[in-house]
């Protein structure tokens, strides 16, 4: 995800706790979503779609964060 922002993402982990609950939490969502599309975890389509909406949300929040630390360096 960003790979023109890696450094800025590391930078960040380290250094902005919001950044990084929201960094966390997208791969959070993104394992969950890969063990219910792969059957892991049991869970029908409407399921699937409401945290893949909530992962969306979350890169665009991840994105303002980055492009506005990119933009202050």
């Amino acid at each position: 995800m960003f790979p023109e922002y890696r450094d800025l993402i590391s930078r960040l982990k380290t250094n902005d706790a919001h950044f990084a609950r929201l960094f966390e939490r997208h791969n959070e969502l993104d394992h969950q979503i890969r063990n219910m599309e792969t059957g892991v975890t049991p869970a029908d389509h409407l399921a699937i779609e409401t945290l893949k909406r909530q992962k969306l949300l979350l890169k665009d929040q991840l994105y303002a964060v980055l492009k506005k630390a990119d933009a202050a360096v």
